[in-house]
């Protein structure tokens, strides 16, 4: 066949292709309905549009009542007014959002507004921040805080919400650590997919269900030096494999939007990085949502050294963003741009469509007062069932580090001193980004204790500490309403107060670590032990002789070597949202037996950072058992291991587990094995266990990482019960991306492992045969 008919043969097959795509398309959309309804709805009101009504459709503006950076939008109800605002956050109550929404509906089109707000774990009924409820590993209950979130939300006329954040963090520096689900990526992009569908139901048009956004895109988990906003460089591989999985489960599980994340990837800020917002997320993934920027993001550009405003602005609006906020680039400059062929009409058009189509979905067009309902407000937020339902999750979501010679949990008899910062301060027990949580009805632990000991217990309370020794350091971590009031003695005089009261006791409770606004946005920390002030206040505890339990608060995996070598019990309780202090006390006194297993590998120090469990091997590493030797991949000064593996959480009662048994030690293409593993309670108390199960691909074209957890249950058994634990492996499973980006699964050997957390595994060898 001549040069001439071939490339006339090609070009009758791509228009063949393209007629048969076309056509397709065109049964697809015959075939859904609502599709065409939207689509013509929207098409006809842009239609209508003037060029300044679509710019304005991508204007994100906060309403004034809560920020998360330096900059607020003026002038909000003029701009709303002349359609010049598609979206407002930070404003609740059904009273203030109906009257932004009324100023909307007098506009010349009445678009409707989008209101939206950083409901991040919980609204009113804040429940445990989410690298806690990660370590609940409970998808259900999960699912249920963003359900219960989305109904307290929505009825206080919210409809939309900058949640769930999915980022993979590996490096507990960062205080956004808090704010994820920890360092896995299958874990959190099992988190990720229940979070959307808490969040958004089965229908968004319900009045009970508001839009996601998956945030932040992409890989801000990675940020160098573990600083906030700080640039984040890796490789396709790590990316690929470790860090955009999660996201992608989010939108896959149906998400309504995106946010942009602030760092630079491969030298673009993701704000205005075409590869990321449009080549990966809308060709590669498919996604059809919209994007939004960060909080002044746009504008942000400025500073990585990008251009002017109206240069970044059209930058990010080329690169795939559709809306904007709080900078108003776009409102002030796209007009301009789009005049001097910087941007196009069709780009503008595409972002507005976007914005249009959200607001269409949640019914916002047949109603746009549809979440202003008084007796809504009045009767589903902070109800009795969200509250006990609070506590409830609470207790699920604390992890026992330490037990030595039982000394949790606690008898309700005798003399309990209570000590530490943290034992009686309200506003510091929910947590960062509990921006709704109404502090006044927060129980302390104090109290929390007291509800739940009884009258046989006395309680001797003393600060003992402040929170940090500079009083300058303790400013910056207790902002936004977290203060705990400093006491001017001295810290002899304090610790004195503090012995002494241990002194008269049975048991000491030391409730220290980290205030709420020690982890979180902007709260980057190079030490990660608890503040020296207060673990020298734990040491003359300890030397008091009495029992010590440690209540931990954190936001992010702490070193806790001293303290692991001499504290007699250790209780991670995170930040347990507003009923911390009962869930604390349930667990203390054993109404609850505690199930928390660590989402995040736990360091001896912060030298070992960035450390996870799913690292690769290298050519040289340390054999097993050794500390150190010489040219292999170790330390001179601290083992390789960490202080607490991932997946680690002890209970009150004991589980032993069984060998892991194969059904089969051959895997072949369109079938499965089963890893079948029996766990037992050989303890005195009813208890729940995580069984996690792990595969490591032992020959690879790629380097692969040498455990990968791939399958976890929970488990309920009562003393002396059993259970076989049953998981199925199939060629699914074991798909990684390879060099040339293929997501494949390679034949050869492969290890199984099965256990209560990555270290602690019984272990059975398979092979994928192809």
């Amino acid at each position: 066949m001549n040069t001439h008919i071939m490339k006339k043969a090609h070009f009758l097959f791509t228009l063949l292709a393209l007629f048969a795509l076309g056509s397709s398309a065109q049964v697809k959309k015959a075939t859904n309905p609502q599709q065409a309804k939207m689509d013509s709805f929207i098409k006809n009101l842009m239609a209508k549009m003037t060029i300044d009504e679509k710019i304005g459709q991508l204007n994100l503006v906060t309403g004034g009542e809560a920020t998360t950076g330096s900059a607020v939008s003026t002038d909000v109800e003029s701009k709303i007014a002349k359609g010049n605002v598609g979206g407002i956050f930070s404003l609740t109550t059904p009273q203030k959002i109906r009257k932004a929404q009324e100023i909307a509906m007098k506009s010349r089109l009445k678009i409707p507004l989008i209101f939206g707000q950083d409901v991040i774990h919980g609204y009113k009924t804040t429940f445990p921040i989410p690298l806690a409820l990660a370590a609940s590993w409970d998808m259900p209950l999960i699912q249920k805080t963003a359900r219960v979130a989305a109904t307290e939300a929505s009825a206080d006329g919210l409809n939309w919400t900058f949640s769930p954040m999915v980022d993979i963090a590996r490096d507990a520096r960062w205080g956004r650590i808090a704010e994820g689900s920890g360092e896995d990526t299958f874990l959190g992009s099992e988190i990720a997919k229940v979070m959307v569908k808490g969040y958004q139901g089965d229908d968004l048009t319900k009045v009970n269900t508001i839009m996601a956004c998956v945030k932040h895109f992409a890989l801000y988990g990675a940020a160098e030096g573990g600083r906030d906003y700080n640039t984040t460089d890796m490789s396709l591989d790590r990316m690929y494999n470790d860090y955009l999985p999660p996201y992608k489960a989010a939108l896959d599980a149906g998400a309504g939007s995106i946010m942009v994340s602030f760092n630079d990837i491969n030298g673009v800020p993701a704000t205005a990085n075409k590869w990321l917002l449009t080549d990966l997320l809308r060709k590669q993934w498919d996604f059809k949502g919209f994007v939004v920027s960060d909080y002044t993001g746009v504008s942000e550009l400025i500073e990585h050294g990008l251009g002017d405003l109206k240069t970044v602005s059209a930058l990010s609006l080329k690169a795939g963003n559709d809306m904007d906020m709080v900078s108003e680039g776009f409102l002030t400059t796209l007009k301009k741009s789009l005049q001097d062929g910087k941007v196009t009409q069709a780009e503008i058009d595409r972002a507005c469509r976007l914005i249009l189509e959200a607001k269409y979905k949640l019914g916002l067009f047949d109603d746009p007062f549809k979440y202003c309902n008084d007796e809504r407000a009045k009767n589903e937020i902070l109800t009795p069932a969200n509250i006990q339902f609070a506590r409830e999750t609470a207790t699920k979501t604390f992890v026992l580090l330490k037990n030595q010679n039982q000394v949790l949990p606690l008898k309700k008899s005798g003399t309990i001193a209570l000590v530490g910062p943290l034992a009686n301060s309200k506003a510091n027990m929910p947590g960062t980004w509990s921006v709704n949580a109404d502090m006044e009805i927060v129980p302390s632990l104090l109290e929390g204790i007291k509800n739940v000991a009884g009258n046989n217990v006395k309680i001797l309370h003393s600060l003992g500490a402040n929170l940090t020794a500079d009083a300058t350091l303790q400013a910056h971590s207790t902002m936004f309403g977290r203060e705990i009031p400093r006491d001017n003695r001295s810290e002899e005089e304090l610790i004195k107060e503090a012995v002494e009261n241990a002194k008269k006791a049975d048991v000491v409770v030391a409730a220290l670590g980290e205030s709420s606004e020690m982890s979180g946005e902007s709260s980057s920390r190079t030490d990660l032990g608890i503040p020296a002030v207060q673990q020298r206040l734990l040491q003359a505890l300890v030397k008091t002789g009495k029992p010590v339990v440690l209540v931990l608060f954190a936001g992010r995996p702490m070193t806790l070597v001293w303290e692991n070598e001499n504290v007699p019990a250790i209780l991670n309780v995170w930040f347990g949202g507003i009923q911390a202090g009962n869930g604390i006390a349930d667990v203390l006194f054993g109404h609850v037996n505690p199930s928390g297993k660590l989402p995040v590998t736990f360091p001896q120090n912060v030298g070992q950072l960035p450390l996870y469990y799913a690292h690769k091997n290298t050519g040289r590493p340390l054999e097993d058992g050794k500390w150190f030797q010489k040219f292999r991949s170790n330390y001179l000064d601290v083992s390789n291991d960490p202080l607490y593996p991932f997946g680690f959480g002890l209970s009150y009662t004991t589980f032993t587990y069984g060998d892991l048994k194969l059904n089969s030690n051959t895997l072949k293409p369109g079938q499965k094995i089963t890893a079948s593993i029996t766990v037992s309670n050989t303890g005195k108390y009813a208890g729940e266990e995580v069984v996690q199960l792990y595969i490591r691909d032992m020959v690879g074209s790629s380097t692969r990482p040498v455990k990968l957890l791939k399958g976890f249950q929970k488990i309920s058994l009562q003393p002396g019960e059993s259970k076989t634990v049953s998981f199925n492996i199939d060629e699914e499973i074991l798909k990684f991306y390879n060099s040339e980006l293929k997501f494949v699964a390679e034949a050869g050997d492969f290890k199984a492992f099965v256990g209560p957390n990555v270290r602690d595994v019984k272990t059975a060898d398979f092979k994928l045969v192809k």
